[in-house]
């Protein structure tokens, strides 16, 4: 559930453990922590899918994978997530080759200084970080419920999410834009979707759950010129962690027999943590899930 108080649910993250089998679909996989959760989920036997939008990065994040595997490379997805054509597209190519998918990991994320539109018109931080969790997730929700055993949605969000509120009359930020506020809102958004889906779905077929992988040394956030990008440089060369030690709680959800039957949960280094009290806004979550649902083409 998605209102008690976090259950005390132990730290590892899946060494040792076998994914073989196992279908795993990431978002956002050729940097960061998207690449090192497929690198390690890669080495934990699972058929790996990665999606990114550089062709380049692409076919590095394919090699590194396939080395950790010791196999035949991944399937490779090239799209731009932030259009909600591009998620559409990415969808029916994994549901071109999956009959069914074992984890899906929402990884992909941006934070853009200046306010910036998508194909779509809308806002690029939400259309990004938001709106390609909520519809490929439901794009995909068949795949998911076809899976052989209990299927996982994994959503990487952020303890940024915390001090903010959700402007649902102006979820564009047409009236004033915060390069921060905007990132912030957007993860707001990543739990808010959490804890609706995970009370939407049969629990027994799908689990959902998100996460705050910590501050992590990564490209992220690398195009932020001004204060922004001082501010997050600075603060990447004194309190980040490697990417490895970010994909940790990634990996521990998408693998963890210890999670086997949690859904609807916040974590922060493998364990349930308290998201924000303003997180558990039921009536706020189902607004933002009906303007979703209008934004993305789900609902007219």
């Amino acid at each position: 559930m998605v209102d008690g108080d976090p259950q005390r649910i132990g730290p590892r993250t899946g060494d040792g453990m076998s994914m073989k089998g196992k279908r795993v679909l990431v978002t956002g996989a050729t940097d960061g922590i998207g690449l090192q959760a497929a690198i390690r989920l890669a080495a934990m036997g699972a058929s790996l899918h990665i999606a990114g939008r550089n062709p380049e990065k692409l076919a590095r994040a394919s090699a590194l994978v396939a080395s950790a595997a010791g196999g035949p490379p991944p399937a490779t997805y090239l799209a731009d997530l932030s259009s909600m054509a591009g998620v559409r597209g990415l969808a029916e190519e994994v549901k071109a080759n999956c009959s069914s998918l074992d984890v899906l990991l929402n990884n992909a994320g941006g934070i853009f200084p200046r306010r910036e539109v998508s194909a779509d018109g809308l806002e690029m931080t939400f259309a990004l970080d938001h709106l390609s969790y909520f519809l490929l997730t439901h794009l995909l929700l068949d795949t998911l419920k076809a899976a052989p055993g209990r299927a996982r949605v994994v959503n990487v969000a952020s303890d940024a999410h915390r001090g903010v509120r959700l402007d649902l009359d102006d979820l564009q930020a047409e009236r004033r834009y915060s390069a921060w506020r905007a990132y912030q809102r957007a993860k707001l958004c990543n739990l808010y979707f959490t804890y609706e889906l995970a009370g939407r779905v049969d629990p027994a077929q799908i689990g959902v759950n998100c996460l705050h992988p910590g501050f992590v040394a990564s490209n992220f956030g690398g195009g932020a010129g001004g204060v922004l990008g001082w501010v997050l440089g600075m603060a990447k060369r004194v309190a980040a962690i490697a990417p490895e030690k970010g994909a940790e709680t990634p990996v521990y959800l998408c693998s963890s027999p210890e999670v086997e039957d949690v859904s609807g949960r916040y974590f922060d280094k493998c364990k349930e943590a308290r998201s924000s009290v303003q997180s558990y806004d039921e009536a706020a979550r189902k607004q933002l899930w009906a303007v979703s649902e209008r934004l993305t083409g789900i609902m007219p």
